[in-house]
């Protein structure tokens, strides 16, 4: 365990100094590439403020509108009845929106139902099971400027959808369902 912590404690240091020692062997301005290179970070982060924006709004507008709560009324007895629990489905519908607030709801949902029952076991693994598929088109094809986004989206989504069909059987199958 302790060659672990070793490792871990001086892999970035390591691989920073090899970057470094490999980049003046080839004769590059390491420095000033650098420099560059932060530039470069702060003005894509600048320009991806607007969609970053609109994206949060969005969201807030879902959750503060009722509209969730309706969606959730309306499929609760059906998700029951396959014994998927119902408090499961904001996190599966905001993750592929938001990273951020899926984190929050999974923490709300480990914290009320708890981190070893079925449906903390399962927020667990759905949260590592797909990913924030309109985040990553909204913020990195609007940085670069792609608008025909279709297929990247559609991929992403069925991704997603995979990913939550593939937690909720993997959950049961090792968790059992209580």
């Amino acid at each position: 365990m302790e060659l672990i912590s070793g490792i871990s404690i001086w892999i970035i240091p390591v691989l920073i100094g090899f970057i470094l020692i490999y980049g003046t062997i080839k004769k590059v301005p390491t420095y000033e590439s650098f420099v560059e290179g932060g530039k470069e970070g702060i003005k894509i982060a600048v320009s991806i403020i607007p969609f970053l924006v609109g994206m949060l709004v969005a969201i807030t507008v879902f959750r503060a509108s009722g509209a969730l709560e309706y969606m959730m009324d309306w499929i609760r007895p059906g998700l029951e009845a396959i014994g998927i629990p119902p408090e499961i489905v904001p996190l599966a519908i905001i993750r592929p929106i938001s990273g951020t607030a899926a984190l929050g709801m999974t923490s709300d949902l480990i914290a009320t139902h708890g981190p070893d029952s079925f449906v903390g076991r399962l927020a667990s693994v759905l949260q590592g099971s797909t990913d924030t598929t309109f985040y990553v088109l909204t913020v990195y094809f609007g940085a670069v400027g792609i608008r025909k986004m279709g297929d990247a989206l559609k991929v992403g989504l069925w991704a997603d959808l995979v990913g939550i069909i593939v937690s909720i059987f993997v959950v049961m199958f090792i968790f059992g369902t209580n």
